[in-house]
């Protein structure tokens, strides 16, 4: 068997690298676009495996915060596969991660993706939270059924006791590893983490009874969907989620955004609240996979 060497990604890897990723889903994969990006990051480095000296694998890792690495863009040339390429990457992922003091590495992998989660659980990485995608369209006007529904409002700094409070009360919270999702990266939680998005107008509330009911932290997003308000954690009860669903989808309209797409937690509850919002579901799951680096 050719010995595997993996080392730190070079500019002239990049056009083997992208012809063995071009068929990585029907609409081809997002590595070409991000190469540049990863291959020149402080925070992180991006890998290649190599057999006789032919770039057969790549992958990235960078850290999020002084603790927190993440771990992402695994792919192997299909002619290469079920030869421990995938396994060299993740090991060294990991010395990377450790190397750069992490203590903790996350990742994501698609549900379906057995050969990725029989290496992840081999190698001691637990399942710590699992979601599904929706989206849907920007909504013009409220149909009037929905005139009496509660509606969210910008939380302050003021709330953020509040929040944590709710957080720490949560059935929701834990279902999701205790994180927020920004596209397909993983932050977890923090009172830091908070108070920064409140700062950036980027947490709404939706308040009953003069208490709090529910609430979503948000981002606008770029990507191959056109400009979209991304839902990266929700919380709340049913209804309350329902109802910030509908109306972070007619918000958009003012924000001049295209649509609103979430990462919901695979919860009945929450997906029954995202449906009755009139939100799409392609039934995909994505799993976060962690593990503790002491």
């Amino acid at each position: 068997m050719a010995e595997i060497e993996v080392r730190a990604a070079r500019p002239e890897d990049r056009e083997a690298v992208l012809a063995f990723c071009v068929s990585t889903w029907d609409w081809g994969d997002y590595i070409e676009y991000v190469w540049d990006e990863w291959l020149n990051e402080s925070n992180g480095m991006l890998l290649v495996a190599t057999v006789d000296g032919k770039p057969v694998g790549v992958a990235n890792v960078r850290m999020l915060t002084e603790t927190e690495a993440w771990m992402e863009g695994m792919r192997v040339d299909p002619a290469y596969r079920q030869q421990g390429i995938a396994t060299a990457l993740f090991h060294a992922e990991i010395a990377e991660a450790r190397r750069r003091g992490a203590t903790t590495a996350r990742l994501i992998t698609e549900s379906t993706n057995t050969a990725s989660i029989h290496i992840l659980e081999k190698n001691a990485m637990h399942r710590v939270g699992v979601y599904a995608p929706f989206r849907a369209p920007v909504l013009t006007e409220l149909p009037q059924r929905l005139a009496g529904m509660g509606m969210p409002r910008l939380a302050a700094t003021s709330d953020l006791d509040e929040i944590i409070d709710y957080l720490n009360a949560s059935n929701i919270f834990p279902a999701v590893g205790g994180l927020y999702y920004s596209g397909f990266t993983a932050y977890t939680i923090t009172s830091r983490l908070l108070e920064t998005k409140i700062a950036t107008e980027q947490v709404y509330l939706l308040r009953k009874w003069d208490r709090l009911d529910g609430f979503a932290l948000v981002e606008p997003r770029e990507g191959r969907w056109g400009r979209q308000l991304f839902i990266g954690y929700i919380d709340g009860t049913t209804e309350s989620i329902s109802e910030i669903a509908y109306a972070l989808r007619h918000h958009i309209v003012e924000l001049g955004l295209e649509g609103v797409q979430a990462h919901v937690p695979d919860l009945m509850m929450v997906r029954d609240a995202f449906v009755g919002a009139e939100y799409e579901w392609d039934e995909k799951l994505f799993y976060t996979y962690e593990l503790e680096l002491a």
